[in-house]
Formats: C-alpha cells, structure tokens, sequence
C-alpha cells in the first residue's frame, strides 16, 4: 500500500517533465523557425538630363591706376554679355557677386619687393539658366571671351569656373522608384526561398536607403555635377521571413 502511494506522485512528477520538455522544444523549434530570414537589396535606377545650369565666370583687371583698372573691367563685363547673349543665354538670368579690389602695395608681407601692378580686381557674373544644352554649349565657346581680351581666374569659391549641372526634379521620382526597388527586392527574396526549398514570408525589416544622382559616364575625373546627363539610383534593402 505504501508502495503504491510513493509510485503515484513519481509517475506524476516524470509525467509533468516530459510534457514540460516537450512545450519547451516547441517553443524552441517555433522560435528558430521565426528567427529565419533572407536579406535582400533591390535597386532602382533613372536615366536623367538636369533642369539647371549655375556657370559663374569671375573676370580680373589689373592696371596701376584704380580708375582705370575699374574700367577695364566695366569693359570686360559688357564683353562677357554680348557673348552671353549672342550665344541665346538670357542675359537677365546673369548677376553680378563678390566684387573686389585688392592693393599690392599694402601688402604687410610683400616685403621691399612690390608688385609690378598695384590694383587687382575680380568680380563674378553668375549665369542662372533653365536651358543647360544651351549653357553647355556657350562654354565650349569660352575661348572667345579670351581672344577679346576679358581675363578670367578660375578657382574661388564657385570651384573651377565651369558651369554647374544640377537635376530638380528628384522628389517627383521617388515614389515610383522606391515601388520599383522593393519590387526588385522581393523577386531577390521570392527567387531565393524557392531555390532554398522554403516560402516566403512577411516583411521582417526594412531600409529605404539614400538616393543618388551620378554621372551618367562614370569615368575617372568626371564628375556628377559637370555632366548634363544623369543617373539617379537607390537601393532598398529587405528581410523577409521564410517559412518551412
């Protein structure tokens, strides 16, 4: 009788384990079914031309005589719109920045050797067009300007001088793009779980990713914002869960 009453509680008490053992190894097995995933990239890209040209010009006179320096570049710069405009640059699109004088002879650092010409003066004229194929073209043209007379300084703060290509209309592309990214990504993910045997899922995570504009020939020393033509480019990247 005692026998029987000690066996009772340890057939329960064995019973109890094996049922706690066997929820707990389910509860495992769905937990690394859950923890199983793909990650996938999908990319998205437009073939674009810019919608704006920035083409600063910065001019430079020289001359001993501060009135007459001015004058000259009072001259240069009548020179550069007449070329403006008989390259069909809208000339009222063009504006005049940063002007400066600078005078040698007070120089601190120059030491007892002076400048052969005391006045220097630059000024910038920024062209502003929505037609860049036009201003493209002028530029190729730039050598006229010199063989008048005008002197023109590359570098400053407008980089090397050349005209600027910039592209507008980026956000009216993203809603599209990013649709065709995801697109792309899911085929990645719906071909990979095919070919591992599984089934697709829902969306474990998800990153956008950034957009970029690049030059459409993407060569060593070309740059993005020197070309007229463009790519514009973005990479999605998802997790998607894949079920047995």
């Amino acid at each position: 009788m005692k026998m029987e009453q000690s066996t009772v509680p340890a057939i329960l008490l064995a019973l109890g384990v094996a049922i706690a053992g066997l929820l707990i190894g389910n509860g495992f097995a769905r937990g690394r079914s859950a923890d199983r995933f793909v990650t996938v990239k999908g990319v998205a890209e437009r073939d674009v031309q810019a919608d704006l040209a920035i083409w600063p010009l910065r001019v430079v006179a020289a001359d001993n005589d501060l009135t007459v320096a001015h004058a000259k570049l009072q001259t240069s710069v009548q020179k550069i719109m007449q070329f403006l405009a008989s390259q069909k640059i809208d000339t009222t699109q063009a504006t005049l920045a940063n002007f400066q004088v600078s005078d040698a002879f007070t120089n601190q650092y120059g030491g007892s050797d002076r400048a052969p010409t005391r006045y220097v003066i630059h000024q910038t004229i920024v062209v502003r067009s929505n037609d860049p194929a036009t201003v493209l073209a002028a530029s190729q043209h730039v050598a006229e300007l010199v063989n008048s007379g005008v002197v023109l300084s590359s570098g400053g703060e407008y980089g090397n001088g050349g005209p600027t290509f910039v592209f507008t209309g980026l956000n009216k592309l993203k809603p599209a793009m990013i649709g065709e990214a995801t697109a792309r990504a899911r085929e990645a993910a719906a071909k990979f779980a095919t070919d591992s045997r599984s089934e697709l899922g829902g969306i474990r995570q998800a990153s956008q990713g950034v957009f970029e504009i690049l030059p459409r020939d993407q060569a060593q020393g070309i740059t993005e914002e020197s070309q007229v033509a463009k790519t514009v480019r973005v990479v999605s990247t998802v997790d998607y869960f894949l079920k047995n």
